[in-house]
């Protein structure tokens, strides 16, 4: 009875204008309103996680547009590899359409040395390559900002490479944390870091919704750029590796998945590491992704908030239904 009481008063509520909607959708405009007016401290804290993906993780950008025209609130972010990259910048308060940008210029050898030369030398001399550019793209981005500084609460996930454990950054260096989270193996030298070796935290962590419910996150929305490997041939060891940390993350997702309490995949699986041509087709099937799905992600969010609305509709003193 309370909670009918509850929905009674909200439907008085609705502006008469709003008279011409169905009846769900003015009552879902009119919760979401109500919700996105609370204070953060009086409603779900909200995740916004970010999957590995390589250049396919390009996508994350399209979805947090939508997100961010939407009002959808984003209390915390977590990332792995270039969500990782993605996460940060999004966290540190680059505007989205600067977020695009450098999405768009983003190359191979952003992070890395990666060249022809030192190519030579990782295939003659079998030495790997550096990743210490990535820092260095980090602070050209967001100065010297440290976890702490961010604007947003934000963690990635390296991966361990003797133990085989997750480790997951949400204090100190940002930019060294952002480097070890993507550090591909076998390609990158690992990040030697706390008598630790860091490398790709796609190969333990492929969509980090642990360290989103770490930083507090109550209610989960998960990014997810996963690769349709079996449609992919390599030709290189470049390649091979690649497919290799996909199948694994893959098989990782399976259960991640689950974990979340709201999905957005943009279909990118087709899209390869190294195709900086479609980075703003990857983008853009992201924001379609998040456009066709923002009303349902509104509903799940309202549904899981449905306590702390009917609090403001409930007499003083009275317990939760």
């Amino acid at each position: 009875m309370k909670i009918l009481a509850a929905l009674l008063a909200l439907a008085v509520a609705i502006p008469a204008a709003a008279a011409d909607l169905s009846e769900d959708a003015v009552l879902r405009d009119h919760l979401w309103r109500e919700l996105t007016a609370k204070p953060a401290t009086q409603r779900p804290k909200v995740g916004l996680v970010f999957s590995a993906g390589s250049l396919r993780a390009t996508a994350h950008v399209g979805v947090a547009s939508v997100l961010e025209n939407a009002g959808f609130p984003v209390d915390v972010v977590a990332g792995t590899s270039m969500g990782a990259i993605m996460g940060a910048l999004y966290a540190g308060g680059t505007p989205i359409k600067k977020l695009r940008d450098i999405a768009l210029h983003l190359r191979i050898s952003s992070g890395s040395n990666l060249n022809a030369f030192t190519l030579i030398r990782y295939v003659l001399a079998d030495k790997l390559l550096s990743s210490a550019a990535t820092e260095g793209f980090i602070h050209a981005h967001l100065g010297g900002m440290r976890f702490e500084d961010l604007k947003k609460p934000f963690a990635c996930v390296a991966a361990d490479l003797y133990s085989g454990e997750a480790l997951i950054f949400r204090e100190g260096d940002l930019a060294l944390a952002v480097r070890a989270s993507m550090n591909l193996p076998g390609i990158f030298e690992p990040v030697e870091y706390r008598h630790r070796y860091l490398v790709d935290g796609g190969v333990v962590d492929y969509i980090p919704i642990d360290a989103a419910r770490l930083l507090g996150a109550d209610w989960v929305l998960a990014s997810v750029t996963e690769s349709d490997y079996t449609r992919s041939k390599p030709k290189n060891v470049f390649q091979s590796l690649e497919q290799v940390v996909d199948i694994r993350g893959s098989l990782l997702s399976r259960e991640q998945r689950q974990q979340a309490d709201f999905l957005i995949e943009p279909p990118v699986g087709y899209i390869g590491m190294y195709e900086t041509d479609r980075t703003a087709e990857a983008i853009t099937k992201g924001a379609m992704a998040a456009n066709k799905l923002i009303s349902k992600a509104e509903e799940s969010l309202i549904i899981f908030s449905m306590g702390s609305l009917l609090k403001d509709y409930l007499p003083r003193g009275s317990k939760n239904p």
